[in-house]
């Protein structure tokens, strides 16, 4: 009884070990590629979706809606955590990202880069599973969200590579509902790319004197801070501009415009947190605002949709 009753403790205390290394893993990948970030693009590619399936007539299908969702997943952590092995050198170099889980030797670098091909095989034979035109276009896609990656190396336009990166998230999901392009969700890719591109060169201005001291690009390099700031208000007049034009395009309801309003509001609210001498919250801007922004409008614009 002794003997079986060791033997059940033991058991106990291995189990709880290797359940808590297997979640401490898990948490370290998910903060390795800022998992919390996806509800940038995610409420988009739920947007697009939704598109297709209201404005064609298809029929609403939950196994294609959770291949769309693991597309997305797959191929954001594949761009994320490639992004922070190649970059593992500039992390070390920088006191804002020495902490990252590659330069603080919490993930290695061969670990990291397998995640990446996990992530990028995933996304590829999750594509397959989908239709032809995701198959094809999975290898094009693959090489826009992986190649952001370097562009801050050669070109300060890196801002808008990686808005073309989640831009391709509601045309994305259209593509997969219906095999082909439409101009309709390309509004939306297009407020995406804006949008996207607008709050990254606010998140940028953290690390504008690094990049000038390391030879990196970027906008706040370029321009400055107050030019750069200036730049980002433009591409979110056009992010605005390109949702009302969807809204007209599509014939969309009054409750559309209620959303376009919502988020409208949240990126000016978003511009008048960070000024040229105040930095200090960039990051509510950037996470807190730009989240809050995309579920709400998603939300009202699916609802709006679905009446």
């Amino acid at each position: 009884m002794l003997f079986s009753g060791l033997c059940k403790s033991n058991v106990r205390r291995l189990s709880k070990y290797y359940l808590c290394s297997m979640f401490k893993n898990i948490e370290k990948y998910l903060s390795l590629v800022k998992f919390s970030h996806t509800v940038f693009a995610l409420p988009f590619a739920a947007i697009g979706y939704t598109l297709a399936v209201t404005q064609t007539g298809q029929t609403f299908s939950w196994p294609l809606a959770l291949k769309v969702v693991l597309c997305m997943v797959f191929a954001r952590s594949a761009a994320m955590a490639f992004n922070r092995w190649a970059d593992r050198a500039i992390d070390m170099k920088n006191p804002r990202t020495i902490v990252r889980e590659i330069p603080s030797g919490k993930i290695s670098e061969k670990a990291a880069f397998a995640f990446v091909i996990i992530n990028c095989v995933a996304f590829i034979v999750t594509t397959y599973f989908i239709n032809q035109a995701c198959f094809y276009l999975s290898f094009v896609a693959l090489a826009v969200v992986l190649g952001y990656s370097y562009t801050k190396r050669f070109t300060s336009l890196c801002h808008l590579v990686l808005g073309l990166g989640l831009s391709l998230a509601p045309i994305g999901a259209w593509i997969a509902v219906t095999g082909q392009f439409a101009v309709l969700p390309l509004l939306f890719s297009g407020a995406v790319l804006c949008w996207v591109s607008g709050f990254d060169i606010i998140y940028a201005l953290q690390d504008e004197q690094f990049d000038r001291s390391n030879n990196l690009h970027s906008i706040p390099s370029l321009l400055g801070t107050e030019k750069a700031l200036l730049l980002s208000r433009q591409l979110h007049i056009a992010t605005s501009l390109f949702l009302l034009s969807a809204a007209f395009y599509g014939h969309f309801n009054n409750l559309y415009f209620v959303g376009w309003a919502v988020f409208t509001g949240l990126l000016i609210y978003q511009h008048r947190l960070v000024k040229p001498g105040d930095l200090s919250r960039v990051n509510v801007a950037f996470f807190t605002t730009n989240g809050i922004a995309s579920i709400t409008f998603a939300v009202i614009v699916i609802t709006s949709l679905l009446m």
